[in-house]
């Protein structure tokens, strides 16, 4: 194998080792020094400050999960708007592209818009 190929390897594996290592310690500190009180209520699966109801039904409003489906969508164009920004330097068709792709997300933001789900009360 070449040096440099060798080299390469050699620093990414010492780098990882150091990062383990790092990360094992800070576990082990953070078991050494947190503080530790037991307590009945710390037994419950539910710990939040407010003791959990008699019944398990629970009403979600669906608007929270319209809310999450659509940041993940406009989340997912953000990561694909750094990559294209890298290969538009000289390419026409990946604007042209990206284009395309900003237009179909308008389109849906604005029919979200008009369908009021972006509306958190009514």
């Amino acid at each position: 194998m070449p040096e440099v190929i060798v080299e390469n390897w050699t620093s990414l594996l010492v780098a990882g080792l150091v990062c383990l290592v790092a990360i094992l310690i800070m576990f082990f500190l953070s078991f050494l020094l947190a503080p530790r009180s037991h307590s009945r209520n710390k037994q419950i699966p539910y710990e939040c400050g407010i003791p959990p109801a008699p019944y398990s039904f629970s009403q979600v409003n669906i608007r929270y999960y319209l809310f999450a489906i659509l940041f993940l969508i406009f989340d997912v164009e953000a990561v694909f708007l750094f990559p294209w920004a890298l290969v538009f330097v000289g390419n026409n068709l990946a604007f042209y592209a990206m284009l395309i792709f900003l237009g179909v997300l308008g389109i849906a933001i604005l029919y979200c818009w008009r369908r009021g789900v972006l509306e958190w009360q009514k």
